[in-house]
């Protein structure tokens, strides 16, 4: 999570060197957030059938052939196949949606909220490490070995795969109705629960928001003249405050009602986007807006599985999370893709925040509103686990 939320940071002197826009770079991250999305459920469906651990080995391996892609590329074509494709792909596989299904298979329901928090809390750390280790390799010896660098952080996905695998020994807890629903009767009683349809729409605007600023502030402050370094130090502080928002919104969640939290959150970073874009960025501002953002970034995640898995039971909860995920890509989409058109067209990133904020505040108060009206407990046709 921690080097894909960091690719950012070699977006200036990638495409300066092999002669790309800001516009034709957003492609490939807006393509890779769409292949992911695409994906995400069906991969889902092959983890219930086939295990997680082939699953998540070849992820990781599909990772770092992504990686050695985009490190050698030299035109549009090899930056979409590595960072887009392959990228996108091996996220399908090893991303938060995967990770958190296998955390949630050996924990008791009571303990899984904070599980998931600390898995989400985890991933975290590699936006810490990755942004300024990136970015100092990158100003000393160019973004190519900048990018070789991710590539030996990534070599540590394929143990670790390995080892999260062996939950596929473990059995499914039994669960009411849930175990006796295949992919397509799970699939339909979700998408008829009006409190998981809500839940999905808002999250394109988690990932529209998200997405457009691991994609475009390290653009927008060099545009403002800021020194490179600070938009890893900026990305590095989001890791970390990520890590310490994860574990408390993973423990509020086995004690809050999850949407409301959800509600919250978006609320919370559109008005953050606000106070930090309607003025010039300081290196004191951009850190401090940084650290909100941080604490509010991948909060959402364990809160949307929490709630799946609660829900829905924990057979399916991969591929429902995966749908749900399906939703929150097509907001990357649009937040890489369109923040670059914007840019590139007005030559500034105003209208870009300012419909970010808009929808933002939009989906936030529908969360809050649907949590407050709707009706608590499972749809008829699942159980919670």
């Amino acid at each position: 999570m921690g080097l894909r939320q960091s690719l950012g940071i070699f977006m200036p002197p990638l495409t300066r060197d092999i002669g790309i826009s800001v516009s034709d770079f957003t492609i490939a991250i807006a393509v890779q957030n769409l292949v992911w999305g695409i994906l995400q459920p069906l991969a889902g469906a092959w983890a219930a059938r086939v295990g997680f651990r082939p699953l998540m080995v070849g992820g990781a391996l599909l990772y770092l052939v992504g990686l050695v892609l985009l490190a050698t590329s030299q035109g549009m074509v090899t930056v979409t196949l590595g960072a887009g494709i392959a990228i996108g792909a091996s996220m399908a596989c090893t991303g938060s949606a995967i990770a958190m299904a296998a955390a949630a298979r050996p924990v008791s329901a009571a303990m899984r909220s904070t599980v998931l928090g600390i898995v989400s809390a985890a991933g975290s750390i590699g936006a810490l490490i990755a942004a300024p280790l990136g970015q100092v390799v990158a100003q000393e010896y160019g973004w190519r070995f900048g990018l070789g660098a991710f590539v030996v952080l990534a070599l540590a996905m394929v143990p670790a795969a390995w080892m999260a695998g062996r939950v596929d020994r473990l059995p499914l807890p039994t669960v009411a109705g849930a175990l006796q629903q295949n992919a397509r009767e799970a699939l339909r009683s979700a998408l008829r629960h009006p409190p998981f349809v809500v839940m999905a729409l808002a999250y394109f605007v988690c990932g529209m928001q998200l997405v457009f600023l691991t994609t475009h502030l390290p653009s927008y402050l060099e545009v403002c003249g800021m020194d490179p370094m600070l938009s890893a130090q900026a990305l590095g502080m989001i890791g970390g405050f990520n890590v310490l928002g994860s574990l408390f919104f993973g423990w509020a969640g086995g004690r809050v009602n999850k949407q409301l939290l959800l509600g919250g959150i978006y609320l919370t970073r559109s008005a953050t986007l606000i106070w930090y874009f309607s003025s010039l960025p300081t290196p004191s501002s951009t850190l401090l807006f940084a650290g909100i953002m941080g604490f509010l970034w991948l909060g959402v995640a364990p809160l949307v599985s929490g709630w799946i898995a609660q829900t829905f039971g924990l057979r399916w909860q991969a591929m429902l999370a995966g749908v749900a995920f399906f939703s929150h890509q097509i907001g990357s989409f649009v937040g890489a893709l369109g923040g670059g058109l914007l840019y590139d067209a007005l030559g500034s990133y105003t209208l870009a925040w300012q419909v970010g904020v808009g929808l933002g505040l939009g989906a936030g108060v529908v969360q809050v509103l649907f949590a407050v009206r709707a009706r608590p407990g499972p749809p008829r046709a699942a159980a919670t686990a």
